[in-house]
């Protein structure tokens, strides 16, 4: 089978890094596009993933994005349209289930935003919806999808492809005890259409707690980057390139996460974290937060932070979502392989 993933964004490798290995593995041809948006390109190059940039991103601008939506579109079916495909799988690809129609092939579309509006063509062109259990169907259908094709998978989609590593992660921090306190920070979502918080709001915590801990920034693009390389942040870590995941879990004592899906995985694993999102929360932030696996701060301060490391003890990962995600990961590639041969 020939599949297309459409990886539009930087959660979207480590989401299907694994399985598109596995299928390569067992004899599917695999073609994967991307965008050049935040760190994806660079997380490609670091999982070794042969990719073809196709398009750009359009920016935080609503008009903007209307208006580069059909030309990314446009570009994706003049590059696949000779390739013969047999199915396309993405996570919040709003291109994807439109360029598979025109190509009259089925999708696969994953999505756990249920804020974003580029979800509508998505839900609607799409064959089959994909989302987590913790997530309401009936949010889903009024952006389009229906009952028949909308399905739920167990867990949360950080679960798919963090089950694997959970075990190997804790064993890596449990050696770390000892180690000085340090802080990563994953900031906001800047570009984001559905993000309608502030920006560059921590500011003020980081300088006045730079002089005593280790802070390591995780921008998400060059505008982040040369932000937080102002002479103001000197003492500050800012990262030019992504690092390694698994770095980041087995060493970070304390994640203070501005987005989503990397905050998530922190929080899955039992790391310390603190959500200083400030827009309306995701279904699954909000079940996230029930659990107790994380904390929700969106006017974070210094002192707040101290409070925080003052109180934290390292947990083991949540282990119903490690076992759900394990589920989940065999429900989606069962679900591929349904279109095998069609």
């Amino acid at each position: 089978m020939k599949i297309w993933f459409d990886l539009s964004n930087s959660p979207h490798i480590n989401m299907f890094h694994d399985l598109i290995k596995e299928l390569e593995g067992e004899g599917h041809d695999i073609i994967i596009t991307c965008r050049p948006l935040a760190n994806t390109i660079d997380l490609l190059q670091q999982k070794n993933l042969s990719f073809t940039v196709i398009g750009e991103h359009y920016g935080k601008n609503l008009y903007k994005k209307i208006f580069g939506y059909p030309i990314r579109v446009f570009q994706l079916w003049m590059f696949l349209k000779n390739h013969r495909l047999d199915l396309a799988v993405s996570q919040s690809s709003f291109h994807s289930p439109l360029v598979a129609r025109l190509l009259g092939i089925p999708s696969i579309y994953t999505n756990d935003n249920e804020h974003a509006m580029g979800n509508i063509p998505s839900f609607i062109f799409a064959t089959q919806v994909l989302i987590p259990e913790n997530l309401s169907v009936e949010k889903i259908l009024k952006k389009g999808s229906s009952k028949i094709k909308t399905k739920q998978y167990p867990g949360v989609k950080e679960g798919i492809y963090l089950w694997r590593k959970s075990q190997q992660v804790q064993k890596k921090r449990k050696e770390l005890v000892n180690d000085p306190i340090k802080i990563f920070v994953r900031p906001e979502p800047l570009t984001a259409q559905y993000y309608k918080g502030g920006l560059n709001f921590m500011d003020e915590a980081l300088i006045e707690l730079q002089n005593n801990y280790a802070i390591t920034i995780l921008p998400r693009d060059n505008t982040q980057k040369t932000h937080y390389k102002q002479s103001k942040f000197s003492k500050i870590i800012v990262v030019e390139k992504p690092l390694e995941f698994d770095y980041i879990a087995e060493n970070c004592t304390v994640f203070i996460g501005a987005g989503g899906s990397m905050t998530r995985e922190i929080a899955l694993l039992g790391i310390p974290t603190i959500s200083v999102y400030q827009d309306e929360l995701l279904d699954v932030d909000e079940y996230i937060l029930k659990k107790g696996l994380m904390k929700h701060e969106p006017q974070l301060t210094a002192s707040k932070i101290i409070s925080f490391m003052e109180s934290i003890s390292n947990k083991n990962a949540d282990f119903e979502l490690m076992e759900k995600g394990k589920e989940a990961y065999y429900f989606i590639k069962n679900q591929i392989l349904k279109y095998n041969n069609q």
